[in-house]
């Protein structure tokens, strides 16, 4: 347990956090990768050169010393995200002490020893124990929550890939059933899964988004090839029907409400297969409006036009928008509008009452444009939901 004086001590320190807490995240993620070989699959080589990852940990450090004195004021949102992670991959209690060995040299290395004394580290040291008995905690919860629902499961399960369909020139779909023959868990719309998979002798994890609908019998996975992504390009090049995946349950806080307001679903590029899952579960449910925004370089890498298509000749109640940022008189069915994401299309196509349910998900840039442009279009930001694991300010 934290006393006072250790409190008073890791508060002190977050004026360091703010101005070089990146720094700090950079060289504890080279302590721990060069040191700890078996804790590598849990982490995406890509965030970590973009410096992606450092920053969402310098973020969630900066979060947890702000709020040492009131941890019930912690954002909900942020503990819930990092939760879902480690979940999806599968974090367990094993990796801890790791994480808490590797962070304290690196506050040593970073800070020197004149700043970080002896007392610094304890205190630390402490704090970093109660944060990770907090996330055990939760995320012990989870894992008896997945395996106890209908369906759910621990740990990996093996699904087979039968059917191989390309969505697009970038964006391949992966329909998978377990091999067991058991039924799947009830996902909620908007969750991810897990994977785990080998490549040149080596295990790899990533989360993907399901972009499908929950039936109890399947699910379906559609993966962006990336230009530098060692898993994307194995699974489009290697993974073929038949074969076998290992995944873990399904997580994710950015999901689905059962509520009436109209439901608005904006996405950029691959962002579209979370709200693909919504929209389609919303459909099936029949409840309410559904506007559905999408936003692509072009027809070639515009993934699931004809589903989209398929479903405002089917349901009265869904609207349909896309936008290309480039377009030709050849495109069919031709685009709503070309160009850049602009407020002015929002502001025609959101409902004019904007008491909405608002989802949106894309590359970054795109997604801060969209938060500023809802709410100065007058939509409430306590109904929108975006999912974004980094610092709030980055899409301010």
């Amino acid at each position: 347990m934290l006393t006072e004086q250790q409190r008073d001590i890791v508060k002190s320190t977050v004026p360091l956090l703010e101005s070089g807490g990146e720094t700090l995240a950079r060289h504890f993620y080279q302590i721990m990768l060069e040191g700890y070989p078996e804790v590598r699959p849990l982490f995406n080589q890509t965030n970590q050169a973009t410096g992606r990852q450092p920053r969402a940990l310098a973020n969630s450090v900066l979060q947890y010393a702000k709020n040492i004195d009131h941890l019930d004021q912690l954002d909900a949102h942020l503990v819930g995200t990092i939760v879902n992670k480690h979940v999806a991959l599968q974090v367990l209690p094993e990796h801890y002490p790791i994480v808490g060995t590797c962070l304290l040299q690196a506050i040593r290395d970073v800070l020197g020893e004149e700043v970080a004394t002896d007392e610094v580290i304890e205190a630390w040291k402490a704090a970093y124990q109660q944060l990770a008995d907090i996330l055990i905690g939760l995320e012990a919860q989870k894992y008896d929550a997945l395996e106890a629902a209908p369906g759910g499961w621990r740990g990996d399960r093996a699904f087979r890939v039968v059917r191989k369909v390309p969505e697009s020139a970038e964006i391949t779909s992966f329909y998978l059933e377990p091999v067991d023959g058991k039924p799947v868990i009830n996902f909620q719309p908007g969750q991810f899964i897990g994977l785990r998979i080998v490549i040149d002798g080596k295990e790899t994890r990533r989360n993907y988004s399901i972009s499908s609908a929950p039936n109890g019998a399947s699910l379906r996975v559609s993966i962006k090839r990336e230009g530098e992504g060692a898993v994307s390009n194995y699974l489009h090049d290697h993974i073929d029907e038949g074969d076998t995946l290992d995944l873990f349950p399904p997580a994710g806080e950015f999901v689905l409400n059962e509520d009436q307001r109209p439901l608005v679903l904006i996405s950029g590029g691959v962002g579209i297969t979370p709200t693909l899952s919504m929209a389609e579960a919303e459909l099936q449910r029949g409840q309410r409006k559904v506007v559905f925004i999408h936003y692509a370089r072009n027809a070639n890498v515009d993934a699931f036009r004809s589903t989209l298509e398929e479903w405002r000749e089917r349901y009265a109640n869904f609207q349909l928008h896309v936008v290309y940022e480039e377009s030709q008189p050849s495109d069919l069915p031709q685009p709503d509008a070309v160009g850049r994401p602009d407020k002015g299309q929002l502001e025609a196509w959101l409902p004019e009452n904007r008491d909405v349910d608002v989802y949106f998900l894309g590359p970054e840039p795109f997604m801060a444009f969209i938060k500023k442009a809802l709410k100065e279009l007058g939509v409430p930001e306590e109904q929108t939901q975006y999912e974004f694991f980094g610092p709030e300010e980055a899409l301010n």
